[in-house]
């Protein structure tokens, strides 16, 4: 089935190039130019997945997803300028499913698409319990993409997620940043190591916002990283 991609940007270039690639892999794409003309057009046609823009003319991207979600919990990526930590944290509180910072590559987009699109497929099939994993105070659960500490909710990307997912799937053992790149973008995209720890660093920022004392996530300098078993 052809899922329906409404991408929403003030940037011409940016629709027109992010356009022709999504075509190219089999989406249909419903480009808009600012928030108020992209919320008619999800109203009318809703989409399987929506791409904002957050700074635009007219209604932001952070408006439109406070509208999006008084109706629908539609898939929602955030295209973010670098380094706007304050954004993506917001829009992830907001409801946000993913985000991606500018300037990006088209390869990476599509497949953050890909995951958050299975995300939400298998969020609609309805639990699997024994997908959930428990690790003392961490209990993640894949198929609803939730993630908690000591019962506080833990508000996680989709790569940070599959980071995380697969240092606590095996306690002890260390994971290579080949090995993280891997789990978080699939094989055939690469991203260079300082990617993966900076990943690394805002999911211990994550986890101490809301436990001061957490060190679960290990780093062995030159190696790579690994969930502690105790």
């Amino acid at each position: 089935m052809k899922h329906t991609i409404a991408l929403v940007d003030d940037d011409r270039n940016i629709l027109t190039s992010v356009s022709i690639a999504l075509e190219a892999e089999g989406f249909e794409v419903r480009a808009y130019k600012d928030g108020a003309e992209a919320f008619a057009g999800i109203a009318a046609r809703p989409p399987d997945l929506a791409i904002l823009d957050i700074k635009m003319p007219r209604m932001d991207g952070m408006e439109l997803l406070n509208r999006i979600r008084g109706k629908s919990r539609l898939p929602v990526i955030f295209l973010t300028s670098k380094d706007d930590e304050i954004d993506e944290v917001l829009g992830l509180r907001m409801g946000a499913d993913d985000y991606i910072t500018k300037p990006f590559s088209q390869r990476l987009l599509i497949e953050r698409i890909r995951s958050v699109l299975r995300r939400a497929e298998a969020e609609a099939a309805g639990p699997a319990a024994d997908t959930v994993i428990a690790r003392g105070a961490l209990v993640m659960d894949p198929d609803r993409h939730r993630c908690t500490w000591h019962d506080e909710p833990v508000q996680l990307t989709v790569t940070e997620f599959l980071i995380l997912q697969s240092l606590a799937q095996r306690p002890g053992h260390v994971k290579s940043r080949d090995q993280l790149m891997d789990a978080a973008y699939g094989e055939n995209v690469y991203v260079d190591d300082r990617t993966i720890d900076s990943h690394i660093k805002r999911l211990r920022k994550k986890f101490k916002s809301v436990d001061a004392g957490f060190d679960k996530i290990e780093t062995l300098y030159g190696i790579g990283y690994r969930y502690a078993e105790n």
